[in-house]
């Protein structure tokens, strides 16, 4: 059974966040830079790790780490930041999301993605695509557009 939406083989860039293993659809990537200095920017939620200059624009930098509940990110070699496209009331937003290591370019027939899982009521996990199965691993396949919450990005973009 595969998910409703994803009709068609698509391309999605893997990363890892801990131990598990997340997916991106490769058209919301604009580029991935390695860690570089990040500045922080006061009263901005935890998640916001700060700005970066990226070729004259600030760039918010989100670790998505923190944005799931899991530990800080902690800077190694292949710490890095994926700049993405979010986009937000019609508007496209770019965003840097700090990642323990990007894996590799995979691509995923519409029949190896399980729908997402339903975990009670209260928990949303609309921003989970589905999960694809990359060997005989699950990867989540996120929709960074839901990610984050409409109020989280105007927050975020406007300071």
């Amino acid at each position: 059974m595969s998910v409703a939406g994803i009709s068609e083989t698509l391309q999605y860039l893997t990363f890892k966040l801990d131990d598990e293993v997340f997916a991106l659809d490769v058209s919301k990537v604009r580029e991935i830079l390695e860690i570089t200095n990040i500045t922080k920017v006061p009263q901005t939620p935890d998640f916001m790790r700060g700005v970066i200059n990226l070729r004259g624009s600030v760039v918010p930098v989100i670790d998505m780490r923190l944005k799931f509940g899991m530990s800080a990110t902690e800077q190694t070699v292949n710490t890095c930041i994926i700049v993405v496209e979010i986009n937000m009331d019609g508007e496209t937003t770019i965003l840097g999301a700090l990642a323990d290591s990007v894996q590799e370019v995979v691509e995923m027939e519409p029949e190896s993605i399980e729908p997402a899982p339903h975990i009670g009521t209260k928990l949303n996990t609309d921003f989970i695509k589905g999960m694809g199965k990359v060997d005989a691993n699950f990867v989540m396949l996120l929709d960074i557009d839901k990610v984050f919450s409409s109020a989280e990005l105007t927050d975020i973009v406007t300071t």
